[in-house]
């Protein structure tokens, strides 16, 4: 994402390194051995737990609890990693408060869900950090597998054959692995390079190759792939971003939440990156709402996010929501984008006031801004001859698309919420009908 001179209000080192620093620090820090042992302590341990029907990967979490509070957290990260393989970074962006907690009889009795999230988080990164990976691979099966996308989806379906005993080779269009992991999620979530460690210890299954700037489509072919391959999963992502498509889109000053978003995650020197004084985001989703926030802890003095339809409907969760709110972020529901205005460089955005169908009334306002962000969703570009839904490819509920040989998941796959969980588990279920497909 660049910036040309034309564009004034957006400067770098809008604040200082101390308070940069501070502002992207851990989220939620992570619990020591007494918290997480209180902190277990108060689960109910259900027979038939509803955390477990929330979670999308089916995580027994009423066992991994008890096991952190009998002392034994290595044993709890591998009930986890059973199901979810990256269930450190799940517990670090899960919305639980939408899953697990949401259904948890505490909260339901108390208002107050065991901080199952939390929890998980103590346990993987207890077993992680000692450089552990508890698995091995099963004998040779002599197939070998075609995987591409090195995200959430992509990783997971990767883990899981390889640990079946078969040779995959992953192919991701990126100079680094991790999807969205590493590209796509607010910095202050996911710190220390968490997403690039989580990569490496799961590479040390064995059995899998990693091929960085392969991009299907150009470096790679579909028929190439399922061709030299006994088998091909997808699991590429949502590439293309929607287009506002209202005068003044092109201007200096306007641009992609997700590339934004992508650039203030690999920027190592914070101080370095640009920022609006007056910023507006488009959109209601994640993407918007860590777009918006992110702008404000970078030192912008006002940041407006604008959304069409009511805050209810906003995808983004309510706890999201309100933790933009507690940065200072504003957000305005039932509008639309009319135009952008400015002479080279973004000054200002007119907005029409929508009703409850997000159709414009016909009374508009407008914003003044010196940086747009543009968070209304993303599509894919190449549909690689794939039978499509919507803009998705379209799947069974093991990952099946419409041609043999080639299954998909995670956010370029029809069916599931655009979440990490959801993709882990949709790569994990994929490869257990590859593995079953394979060996007959």
């Amino acid at each position: 994402m660049t910036h040309s001179p034309t564009t004034p209000g957006v400067v770098a080192s809008r604040l200082d390194a101390a308070t940069l620093a501070d502002n992207f620090s851990d989220l939620h820090p992570p619990l020591d051995a007494h918290e997480a042992h209180v902190a277990s302590d108060r689960c109910y341990f259900c027979y038939d737990a509803p955390c477990m029907e929330a979670c999308p990967t089916s995580i027994d979490i009423p066992l991994f609890i008890r096991q952190i509070m009998t002392g034994t957290p290595e044993a709890a990260a591998k009930t986890i990693l059973d199901q979810n393989i990256l269930g450190g970074m799940c517990a670090r962006v899960c919305p639980t408060e939408n899953l697990c907690e949401e259904v948890c009889v505490r909260e339901t009795a108390e208002g107050e869900p065991v901080q199952i999230g939390r929890l998980q988080r103590f346990a993987t990164d207890t077993l992680m950090w000692k450089n552990e990976h508890p698995f091995t691979r099963a004998e040779p099966t002599g197939k070998r597998v075609a995987v591409v996308g090195a995200g959430p989806a992509g990783l997971a379906c990767a883990h899981r054959l390889a640990m079946k005993g078969h040779d995959v080779v992953i192919h991701d269009a990126r100079k680094k692995a991790g999807g969205l992991n590493e590209f796509g999620i607010a910095s202050y979530k996911s710190v220390e390079d968490f997403a690039a460690r989580e990569v490496e210890w799961l590479m040390g299954i064995g059995g899998i190759e990693m091929k960085l700037d392969s991009a299907l489509g150009t470096t790679v072919h579909l028929d190439g792939l399922a061709e030299e391959f006994d088998a091909v999963f997808l699991g590429i992502g949502l590439g293309d971003t929607n287009k506002l498509g209202i005068e003044g889109e092109e201007l200096d000053g306007v641009s992609d939440a997700v590339d934004f978003i992508e650039t203030l995650r690999q920027t190592e020197d914070l101080s370095t990156l640009p920022i609006g004084r007056r910023v507006v985001v488009i959109g209601g989703g994640m993407t918007a709402v860590d777009a918006a926030v992110q702008s404000k802890l970078l030192g912008a003095e006002e940041v407006n996010l604008v959304y069409r339809r009511g805050q209810t409907q906003m995808p983004a969760s309510k706890y999201e929501q309100d933790l933009a709110a507690s940065k200072g972020v504003k957000i305005i529901p039932h509008a639309a984008p009319q135009k952008i205005i400015g002479d080279g460089s973004v000054e200002a955005v007119e907005f029409a006031y929508t009703d409850a169908s997000a159709k414009p009334t016909g009374e508009t306002f407008t914003l003044v801004a010196d940086q747009v962000f543009k968070a209304i969703g993303q599509a894919l570009g190449d549909t690689h001859g794939l039978e499509m839904e919507g803009r998705k490819v379209s799947v069974t509920e093991t990952g099946r698309t419409n041609r043999p040989g080639v299954w998909a998941g995670g956010d370029c796959a029809s069916g599931g919420d655009d979440l990490t969980v959801t993709a882990v588990a949709e790569g994990r279920d994929a490869a257990e009908d590859i593995h079953a497909t394979l060996m007959g």
